[in-house]
């Protein structure tokens, strides 16, 4: 106990004089804190709330969301932390060499970690409680949530985020300390200017760990067991995207894991020709990257995240949105759709008008509310309302279903689909147990019991139509038509004509899917948003952070520049050409992690979107990527040239002992 007694003014000096590298962990922290927790409340204010049709679902979207922000907050505020206990190997080693033990080091650096922890904790939470509110408005304005929705406060969700953030912040300070505590002091003394273990077994392990679970998530969401498939979200191809982000994290998971080994020989790639050039800057910034890999890892993790969940978020949610779109346009056949201007029903003169135009094919459906379906001997699932996940829509066809929409079927015909028979998504089949040629006793909404036949299973499910379809003679009632699909040879202006003056408006095939596509496109880009956006943002802002603390770092290394006759102008171009090097690295992993997570979106895609006749392009978002390489090497700049150009005021005499 004597012992950590007289370690503690060693750590109030050490406070006040490395007080940048502590603001920098508690901003980290703090933010990450904050992100989370406000994630956490609007996770907790979702609990019941109903989404707004046509809309994503609400609870889904901040989970993602509370997800990804702790995500992100995780690995930065764990590389932080280590980065800056890495800064001070050299007081360590002091230490170790004065006779502290690894128990009295190890104590000490938890002890710094648990004060910036505490404190960091509590601004997080205010500043989360202080950002939920806005992030709830945005939601409500862009129609992903209901109006009045509103973030509440709630004690659990901000306790979890604090608890969270602090064990986060102990778990990196406690392996830095590991590494401090176990060397012997004059081995920590030589220790000080280059890393070298950078890649403990353990980070192989988790990598791997990482891979396989990418592996299997990914064969699980292309194979779709039953399981899976009894949520009619998870069969529903527009909320496909979301659930892609699992795989999207697990492969940045493990490259992030494996950065300290992947960083040298891309620096190395990166500067492959700067012995050649002339000056000295380049060769500088060169072998201190490669030097100090911690450093650089730490510093290059949040640019890596930037890039690389932008390039895979984005790009997977551009290419779901065309693959939508291709299918629906391949799959309509109809020349136009009709629909209620009022939104209740087709009027009946519209209708006749339109069957009265040459060679009119005309097919109508109304909706129909589903209770129940389930064969006579196949029991309800617990705690499950009806025979069914839920209550579900279906579409009541008066015509042929085949005239309307090109649909395949894996199993039995549509030519088969009239009198009291159904058919149903392949998917859904799945789930029940059910076949061609099964009978199914349907509940209706109104309580009317009806024994149906299925005679189809409809292979690709797609966002315009609903799972269930049965004729209109199999079901009593509904009286109104919801929507009619007409092909003729009669042109716009005819078929505008014959529903002009009727509560209807008819708009061309083409047209429809791609209004039906816009929806489908925007609430993607919600998604998106609602998901990516605060992580990103954090780690926009932590990219500055760690930039600084890296600069606030070197001012030793300043001053040695300055001293053996480098001018300020040389010193900043070695910071930018070392600021460079590791965006550079950050972009070409952000690069390649996109490269693996499009690739499994294709195949997701193909799968779970496209029919078997069809196939999806690997497209890489360059503008996204372009983009966001450029934001960050921008801030990058300006976050470690401003500091170091500010320190460079100072005489390099009073630099080199500023930090003694």
């Amino acid at each position: 106990m004597t012992g950590f007694r007289l370690l503690l003014p060693v750590a109030a000096v050490s406070m006040r004089r490395r007080w940048p590298s502590f603001v920098g962990s508690f901003v980290a922290l703090a933010l990450g804190v904050a992100v989370m927790s406000a994630a956490g409340v609007l996770l907790n204010t979702t609990m019941g709330e109903d989404s707004l049709p046509g809309a994503p679902s609400l609870h889904k979207l901040v989970s993602f969301m509370a997800a990804m922000a702790g995500f992100v907050s995780v690995f930065v505020v764990s590389s932080t932390f280590a980065f800056a206990v890495a800064q001070r190997r050299q007081e360590t080693a002091m230490l170790r060499a004065v006779g502290a033990t690894p128990r009295q080091v190890r104590a000490l650096v938890l002890g710094e970690a648990m004060v910036v922890a505490l404190s960091a904790a509590v601004t997080g939470c205010a500043a989360g409680l202080a950002v939920a509110p806005a992030i709830a408005g945005w939601l409500v304005d862009q129609g992903a949530a209901p109006s009045g929705f509103h973030a509440e406060p709630a004690a659990l969700p901000l306790l979890l985020a604090a608890s969270g953030g602090l064990l986060v912040a102990l778990l990196g300070a406690y392996a830095a300390s590991r590494r401090a505590g176990r060397v012997r002091p004059v081995e920590a003394l030589n220790e000080v200017a280059v890393d070298r273990k950078v890649m403990p077994p353990v980070r192989w392990v988790a990598s791997g760990l990482f891979l396989c679970v990418f592996g299997y998530t990914l064969s699980t969401f292309v194979s779709m067991p039953a399981s899976m498939l009894a949520d009619p979200q998870s069969r529903d191809p527009q909320t496909t995207p979301q659930f892609a982000l699992l795989f999207d994290v697990m492969a940045v998971l493990a490259v992030v894991l494996v950065a300290p080994v992947l960083v040298p020989p891309l620096v190395r790639l990166f500067t492959a020709l700067v012995p050649l050039l002339p000056g000295a800057a380049g060769l500088i910034a060169r072998q201190n990257a490669l030097a100090a890999i911690r450093r650089t890892v730490s510093t290059a993790t949040p640019v890596f995240l930037v890039i690389g969940l932008a390039g895979s978020v984005v790009g997977g949610t551009v290419a779901f949105g065309d693959a939508l779109a291709t299918q629906g346009r391949a799959a309509l056949k109809a020349g136009y759709v009709v629909e209620p201007s009022d939104g209740h029903a087709v009027p009946a003169d519209a209708l006749r008008n339109l069957a009265a135009l040459p060679d009119a094919r005309l097919t109508t459906a109304a909706t129909v509310r589903f209770d129940g379906l389930a064969t006579p001997d196949q029991q309800p699932v617990p705690g499950r309302p009806g025979d069914l996940p839920i209550p579900e829509d279906g579409l009541a066809v008066d015509g042929d279903l085949r005239e309307a929409w090109n649909l395949t079927t894996d199993a039995g015909s549509l030519a088969d689909l009239h009198g009291r028979t159904v058919a149903v998504s392949t998917d859904m089949a799945r789930v029940f147990g059910w076949h061609v040629g099964d009978t199914l006793n349907a509940r209706l909404a109104d309580g009317t019991r009806e024994p149906l036949r299925l005679v189809a299973q409809i292979g690709h499910l797609l966002p315009h139509l609903p799972e269930i379809v049965v004729p209109r003679e199999a079901v009593p009632g509904p009286g109104t038509v919801s929507v009619a699909y007409l092909s003729t040879g009669a042109g716009p202006d005819q078929v505008t004509a014959a529903v002009g003056g009727t509560a209807a408006h008819a708009t061309a095939g083409t047209d429809w899917i791609g209004a039906h596509n816009d929806r489908t496109t925007k609430n993607g880009w919600i998604s998106m948003l609602a998901i990516l956006g605060p992580a990103l943002l954090y780690a926009l802002i932590a990219i500055v952070n760690t930039m600084m603390m890296s600069t606030g770092d070197r001012l030793r290394d300043f001053a040695t520049l300055r001293l053996t006759g480098g001018t300020r102008r040389q010193v900043l171009r070695v910071v930018a050409v070392e600021t460079l090097l590791v965006v550079a690295t950050a972009a070409a992993l952000g690069l390649a992690v996109t490269l693996v997570t499009q690739y499994a979106t294709v195949l997701l895609i193909e799968n779970r979107v496209l029919d078997a006749t069809r196939s999806a392009a690997l497209d890489l978002p360059w503008t996204t990527l372009a983009g966001a390489t450029a934001v960050c090497l921008v801030l990058a700049l300006l976050a470690s040239l401003l500091p170091a150009r500010l320190a460079l005021r100072i005489r390099p005499l009073d630099l080199a002992n500023g930090r003694q």
